[in-house]
């Protein structure tokens, strides 16, 4: 059976291939983990609609596979249940081929259109590039990376699964809190192969051995080639590096160059006094509601977004240029960008218009996690309405963000620091910040951009009369 890249939803085209989780000729189980690719979004693990032997892997790590375009064979044997159409088991001892209108298919499959199938170079093994054929435990005793799991080991995100090997933990000791008890890379954080007792035997740990029997290998330093340069000094042999681009990389860039040619945006700035704002929050992390809680002005400055918008619905708006419409919605799903160690992500709050402090701080929190861990989904990271991004936590005092594509404006936060200010007609030391937004000056014109912004810095000077807004 073929196994085609799967509709992974928000219109989305193609993934990239990150990891094979198993190799030609393993046995796998019916929903088992099978790949990793990567959206314009987010990174999903690709489970298995078939229960059998991999016969071929029809993509390496790298390729962009368009949606419906083959991803693997898999040869069903006749005593193992494979997915049917509605997503129940065969029997075993029944045949599982299925005819091509009711072929065997995931929730939200694709297209049924059969797209040109582009089979990877073989290796000498006739393997896949860069896959392994090879099966069981390595020399170490490690599962083997392309190896696929023994039946009833324990369930676990790939990411997870790296993790562990690289650390040392046996999965089958850790209580995992994902879907399905499975053990996410959060289980794993901060866990170390001392900590689970001394029943616990760290998969990566060889048998012990004396210390006069252990090789003596000296670690020579890295050194960057260098030969000799003008005037006799040496540099770098190599003069550029060059980084394929791909993943999150290539579609931040593809979103950001759509943003720069087909918006015509504005920008507008703002100095406020935060210092009421900093009492309040160190005020509400003292109090039995925030207990537990990470309080941070971006949850506050969310909550005079919101707040603003009520009041300036024109700005939580789109462009819609197909229809020549201006799409204005009544609800708010908030977006919040993220450095993650993939890039740069942008999750955002669905219904965020009704949140309180603290359900933003709750939201904001959980989010941010779930981007940093690659669990983000792609309806985590689409459907957003107005964006905040905050420079200030890399100490910059403003930015000039560009507006996300089918959004009608970005704030900026920038640094929150001490400086002299006039206040009361005295000067005095406050906490002072500088908000910027960028908007869509096609259907925001510079007064309502500028009222908006005005609006949410004089909620953050005297933050208490946010309880007077809805």
């Amino acid at each position: 059976m073929e196994f085609r890249l799967p509709d992974l939803g928000e219109g989305l085209a193609d993934a990239e291939l990150v990891s094979w989780s198993v190799a030609i000729g393993d046995t796998v189980a019916l929903n088992q983990v099978i790949a990793e690719v990567e959206t314009a979004k987010a990174q999903v693990a690709l489970p298995s609609p078939y229960a059998g032997t991999v016969v071929e892997l029809l993509a390496r790590p790298g390729d962009t596979v368009p949606v419906g375009a083959p991803l693997i064979r898999i040869a069903v044997t006749a005593q193992a249940p494979a997915a049917t159409a509605n997503g129940t088991a065969q029997p075993s001892g029944t045949t599982t081929e299925t005819p091509a209108e009711r072929q065997a298919v995931l929730v939200g499959y694709g297209p049924d259109t059969e797209p040109v199938s582009r089979r990877a170079a073989r290796g000498k093994n006739g393997d896949a590039p860069g896959v392994s054929s090879r099966r069981g435990m390595g020399s170490d005793g490690a599962e083997g990376l392309g190896s696929s799991a023994p039946a009833g080991r324990p369930a676990a995100t790939p990411a997870a699964r790296k993790l562990a090997r690289e650390i040392g933990i046996d999965l089958s000791a850790v209580i995992g809190t994902g879907p399905q008890g499975a053990v996410t890379v959060e289980d794993l954080h901060g866990m170390r192969p001392e900590a689970l007792g001394t029943g616990h035997i760290p998969i990566h740990t060889p048998p012990p051995a004396t210390l006069a029997a252990l090789p003596v290998t000296p670690i020579a330093p890295e050194v960057t080639p260098m030969h000799p340069g003008p005037g006799g000094r040496a540099v770098p042999a190599e003069r550029e590096t060059r980084t394929p681009i791909s993943g999150i990389r290539k579609r931040t860039a593809a979103a950001m160059v759509s943003s720069a040619q087909h918006i015509p945006q504005a920008s507008t700035f703002v100095t406020t006094d935060f210092t009421a704002s900093i009492e309040l929050l160190e005020h509400l992390r003292t109090t039995a509601g925030f207990t537990g809680l990470t309080l941070t002005p971006l949850a506050l400055v969310a909550r005079a977004v919101l707040a603003a918008l009520t009041e300036f619905p024109e700005i939580n708006a789109r462009w819609d240029e197909a229809n020549q419409e201006i799409v204005t919605k009544h609800y708010v799903n908030l977006g919040f960008a993220v450095a993650t160690e993939r890039g740069l992500l942008v999750p955002n709050l669905k219904e965020a218009q009704g949140f309180t402090l603290r359900d933003l701080c709750l939201e904001i929190a959980g989010a941010a996690a779930k981007a940093r861990a690659g669990t983000a989904t792609p309806a985590d990271l689409t459907g957003g309405t107005f964006t905040i991004t905050n420079v200030g936590v890399f100490g910059v005092d403003t930015g000039v963000p560009l507006v996300n594509p089918g959004e009608g404006a970005i704030l900026c936060l920038g640094s929150i620091r001490k400086r002299p200010w006039v206040h009361r007609d005295e000067l005095a030391v406050r906490w002072v910040t500088t908000l910027g937004m960028s908007f869509d000056h096609r259907m925001i014109d510079g007064e309502q951009g500028s009222r908006f912004l005005a609006s949410v810095a004089a909620l953050l000077e005297d933050p208490l009369t946010l309880l007077g807004r809805v």
